[in-house]
This record gives C-alpha cells, structure tokens and sequence, in this order.
C-alpha cells in the first residue's frame, strides 16, 4: 500500500486510512506486535478479530513461515475444540462480519458448538425419557375434577421442564446470549444434526424469556428471571445480561415472532403455559395474525395441559368488549376440538357415548383424564370464572358452553355452576338497568363475596394490563440503539487469557 501510495501534487508525508481493518485499532496493534517480534497473548475473544485482520492485511506464509494466519488459525482449531470458548468465539464474529463469514469461521463455531450440543444431548436420551415418565405419573395425580389439584403444581409444564430437570439445560444460558440472527442458525445447525425437539424447545423457551419482558406477568426487563413456569429450568439471568440496552416495541415484536416461527412443530415440546404467556404477549405487541394464529393453533393442539390462570387472557384488542379475551379462548377450544381424531386423544363420539361404552367415569379413573374430559373441567372453570362479567352476551356464553359435547363431562356440576354464576350475574345487571336509583344489591340474588371477587379480578386485571403497557411504552425509549438483526445479546465478558504465547517471525 505504502509503494501504491500516490502523493498529493504539494507533497507531504504518505497516509495511509485503514479505518476499514477487521477489529479496529486493537487487532492492528495485536498485528503489529506480532511482526516487531513482541508478544501478545491469544485468547478466544481476540483470536476472531486478529484473523480476520491478518487476512486483511495478507499475512500469508508468502511473506514469512509461520506468518500471522497460520498460527491464528492453528489457535483457532484448538478454541472450537471447547464449548466456553466457541461461544465466546462466535459472539465476537458480530464485530468483524462479513469477513468472519467469508474466512467460514461463523459456520465453523457454529458446527462446533451444534456438534457438542447434540452429542451431549443423545447422551441424555435415557435419563430425559425418564423424568417425562415421573412428570406424567405426577400429572395424572393431580387431575382432579373442579380443577383442584393434590399436588399445588400447575398443569401445563410440557416437556421443556422435563428436559431442565434431566440436566438437559446446561448449553441453554450459554446460547441465550447470542443475537437472534446466530441464535437461529444455532438451532437450525443443531436440528439438522438431529437434535430432539424438546431440547431444542427448552433452549427456545430459556431465550425468549431473556428478552421478552411482558412474557411472565408481573416480570419486568430489568429484573427478569426465567423460571420453570415457562418450561425451561429455573435459572436467573447472569450480570452478563446487564449491558444490553432495552430493544424497542417494534424489535420485540420482530424478536417474537422469529421465535414464534423457529419453535418445533411437534406436539407438547412447548409448555402451554409459555404458549398461552406468547400470545399474551403477542397481542399486546399487536404482532401479526399469522403469528397468533400460529399460537392459538399450537395451544389448541394441547390445550388440555393449560391452567385456568393461564387462560384468563386479559382483553388486549382495540375494542374492549369483555373483561377477556373470550374469542380467542374461543378459537383455541375449536382448534383443540378439530384436532381430536379418537386416536388416543379421549375424544369419542355421541354413538359410543349412547351405546354404553363411556360410562360414567370416576374421578381419577383413566377415562376421566382423557383430553377431552381434561377439558371440558378446564372450560367449566373458564366458564364460571367470566360468567359474572356483565358485558358477557349470551349467546357468546351459550357458544363457548356448547363446544365441548355434554358427553365428555363426566358429571355436569362444573357447567351448571357457571350457568348459575351468569344467570345471577345477568339478573343483578338488569335490575340496575330497570331501576338505576335503586339500593345497591336489592333485588339481587348474586352473594356478597362473589361481587367482591368480581371486583377484586377487574381491579388485579385492570393493573396487570396498565403496567404491561407502561412497560411496552418504557422499552420504547431505549438507553441507546439496540437492533435483533445486527448486533449480539448481552456481550461484555471479562478477557480471559489463554495460555499459549506466541512471537512473530
């Protein structure tokens, strides 16, 4: 460059602009250490930078044996042979991109990394199927009728949890801080490579807890944890995470529904109750109908492993008619519906209900926890608990009651307790239409402690939705820019030294 260089007419010293260096100025003097003969220490967080740099500056073995790019790419090899370290590797490709993609070295931390994951993962085979069968056994235990359980565990944990609980969730929080573009590739290596669905689903879950606030209810940004309640392990997010400044509404809307698109297709390996927190979510950021759909779709398939609590979706829609979201639950219990088919989902049709062959089947009993009963019980309970909402209209009440066949209810108290709950509901709100001036509670057949109740949800429900969007509003002022495509997630590691030093030649 120096003998090219082409001096102005009035002469002056020769300058040479090499703002374009792969690493900036510190694998420039890392390179120039090098050929003055002084050492400099290699680690994984520099070896990237400092070869992508000696392939700019064209340190072949052309000009000196042993030159810059064959020992970079020596320490390189000896780095992808370690998981800490192709981590940290892979991470600092963000700063040198495209040349870290055309020297291959992203697709050779990622491979490394996919190969590590997936053979530990085939290694774990038994012990997983294992902690799914004790997760089974549990959750058929707890399956009681009214929705009250033995155990105190929400249903719905899928097979994410299982997976942390087998130890299957090592390589999770190591990933989570990747962007979402290599995060992606990641996943995709290692399904390519054979991966099982729930481990996948598991590293998903555990990533988009990290950087979806409104995931969890009552979570925000700064203070997130990932827990079990989304399927994933119970992990808090590591003082790494700190330095990542808060992405916008419009870049958790993209990050969701990437996430939404990359999650496996097969059945279960997403908990319902992170689903259910995704389409929460995914209506508050007004994400697109594809992606909710997606979701709801998704929920209905497993729907009979949801908790009541998880399907109360506050009403998020420009048009507020209801305290919930009734049409979405709506959606969800016709999706589950036609996903029935009589091949072990417990669904059986009116002919073999009217010939004998369901019976009347006991609590605890196995018929009693087909999916289907599993959730006429949950809908009983849906049923009474938005029953008292006044806005409700009858024939949206009388629609959501009839989706699920009379023969699936073992016993019909659930049902006619929610037809109770709104028809005293509905006989309070046309008294007071009749008679605005009257006492309050006159006339009125509905209890005390069931107006109070109603009152207390609106109030908790009212606040949940205020502090969600003030939340939503607040990440809309980022500390400074902050973009999913292009920049990673949560890099600020100290240097940690490696132990070969070396010298130029």
């Amino acid at each position: 460059m120096i003998s090219e260089y082409q001096a102005p007419e009035d002469g002056g010293m020769c300058t040479l602009p090499l703002d374009d260096i792969p690493g900036g100025a510190k694998a420039f003097e890392l390179a120039a250490r090098f050929c003055y003969d002084v050492k400099i220490e290699l680690n994984a967080l520099n070896v990237v930078c400092l070869r992508c740099a000696a392939e700019y500056l064209r340190m072949t073995d052309d000009y000196a044996e042993g030159n810059l790019i064959t020992q970079a790419e020596s320490f390189l090899a000896d780095v992808l042979a370690n998981w800490k370290d192709s981590i940290k590797a892979l991470e600092t490709c963000e700063g040198v991109l495209p040349t870290a993609e055309d020297l291959h070295i992203v697709s050779r931390c990622i491979t490394a990394l996919a190969s590590k994951a997936c053979a530990s993962d085939a290694a774990a085979c038994p012990s997983q199927a294992a902690a799914i069968a004790v997760k089974s056994a549990s959750h058929e235990r707890d399956a009681l009728w009214n929705g009250i359980g033995s155990g105190g565990t929400p249903l719905g944990g899928g097979a994410g949890a299982a997976a942390a609980s087998s130890g299957m969730d090592w390589w999770y929080e190591d990933v989570s801080f990747l962007s979402l573009p290599m995060f992606k590739r990641l996943i995709q290596a290692m399904e390519g490579k054979g991966m099982r669905a729930e481990s996948i689903a598991g590293a998903i879950m555990f990533y988009a807890g990290r950087f979806l606030p409104g995931l969890k209810r009552n979570t925000s940004f700064s203070n997130a944890s990932f827990s079990g309640d989304c399927g994933a392990g119970s992990r808090s997010i590591t003082p790494r995470a700190a330095s990542v400044s808060a992405p916008s509404e419009g870049d958790q809307r993209y990050f969701l529904e990437e996430i939404v698109a990359l999650l496996p297709a097969k059945k279960g390996v997403a908990s319902t109750r992170f689903l259910l927190g995704m389409l929460r979510t995914a209506m508050l950021l007004h994400a697109s109908p594809l992606c909710r759909e997606n979701l709801e779709r998704r929920i209905g398939a497993q729907l009979e492993d949801a908790s009541l609590d998880d399907l109360l979706v506050p009403n998020l829609g420009y048009t507020i008619e209801t305290l919930y979201d009734i049409d979405c639950v709506q959606r969800i219990l016709d999706y589950f519906m036609s996903s029935t088919d009589g091949l072990g989902t417990g669904y059986t049709s009116p002919a073999v209900a009217e010939e004998g062959s369901l019976g009347v089947p006991q609590a605890g009993s196995p018929s009693s926890l087909s999916p289907i009963t599993m959730v006429a019980k949950l809908m009983d309970g849906y049923l009474a608990e938005v029953a008292p909402d006044t806005n409700l209209k009858l024939p949206k009440f009388q629609a959501l009651a009839a989706v699920v066949p009379d023969y699936a209810r073992p016993v019909d108290d659930g049902i006619y307790r929610a037809m109770d709950i709104y028809l005293k509901g509905s006989t309070t709100a046309g008294q007071a239409e009749r008679d605005p001036d009257a006492d309050e509670g006159k006339g009125s057949e509905l209890p005390a402690e069931a107006i109070t109740d109603v009152k207390a949800r609106v109030s908790e429900l009212e606040k949940e939705c205020v502090s969600m969007k003030q939340e939503i509003r607040r990440l809309g002022r980022p500390r400074r820019s902050w973009s999913l495509l292009s920049r990673k997630c949560g890099f600020g590691t100290k240097v940690q030294q490696a132990q070969p030093a070396m010298s130029g030649k």
